[in-house]
């Protein structure tokens, strides 16, 4: 079979044994991250904006969020949310949430969008502080609305310059996603950790890790290359 031939041409009886469910893993793994990423991504940005422009209460909220879940380890995050929040199943059957937190995939998924959402929350705040006030005074004086100028010139403008953290942001989720297999969820780890138990052949690791970085590798090539992309204007020749 197709899943078969890598561990053949590599030399690793366990690959062949277990190639197809580190596979299956692996496509888990990048469920994980899309998704925590993209949600983390529109809540990251919406918390900039209401940190920077709201009132002082939501500021206050904001920060006390952000300072949590970027001062406190991720794997601490998720067991509070798995083991912790998991643990009160009559109130969540009460009302009507038992169905999340009793699946270890919604959970994961739960922990590490509120993570990274922090992260690129201060990732949004720094890029839009950091923007001139020509170009919104400019489109002000020209009769612009504040909706159309913050969409058509402040978003793209920090978007700009959040792309390098954004990309950093996204390298870290990828390599902390291995935390997932802490709770069960066969992974690209938990199916690695599988495969060990049963071969304790220590060299499936090394498959594993050269897997993380083949994939963390491919995505700093396409970010160098989309960051290229977007600010070639800006390169002086």
């Amino acid at each position: 079979m197709w899943c078969e031939w890598p561990g053949a041409f590599i030399g690793l009886e366990v690959l062949e044994k277990y190639g197809c469910r580190m596979a299956s893993g692996f496509g888990l793994t990048m469920y994980l991250v899309a998704i925590s990423f993209g949600l983390g991504l529109f809540i990251g940005l919406g918390l900039a904006v209401a940190k920077l422009r709201g009132g002082r209460i939501s500021a206050a909220l904001i920060h006390g969020y952000t300072t949590f879940f970027r001062g406190t380890p991720l794997l601490v995050q998720l067991f509070l949310i798995y083991y912790g929040l998991g643990s009160i199943r009559l109130f969540w059957q009460d009302v009507g949430l038992w169905w999340f937190f009793r699946d270890p995939t919604y959970c994961c998924l739960l922990a590490f969008t509120l993570n990274t959402a922090a992260y690129q929350a201060e990732i949004f705040r720094g890029a839009l502080s950091s923007l001139p006030s020509g170009q919104a005074e400019a489109a002000r004086a020209l009769g612009m609305r504040p909706l159309p100028i913050f969409l058509k010139i402040e978003i793209p403008l920090a978007m700009i310059v959040a792309l390098r953290p954004l990309g950093n942001e996204l390298i870290v989720m990828i390599k902390a996603s291995a935390l997932a297999s802490l709770v069960t969820l066969f992974d690209l780890m938990g199916a690695t950790r599988f495969a060990f138990a049963r071969s304790f052949d220590l060299s499936i690791y090394l498959v594993a890790a050269l897997i993380y970085l083949c994939l963390v590798e491919i995505i700093r090539r396409l970010w160098d290359g989309m960051e290229h992309r977007l600010t070639r204007h800006l390169v002086l020749r």
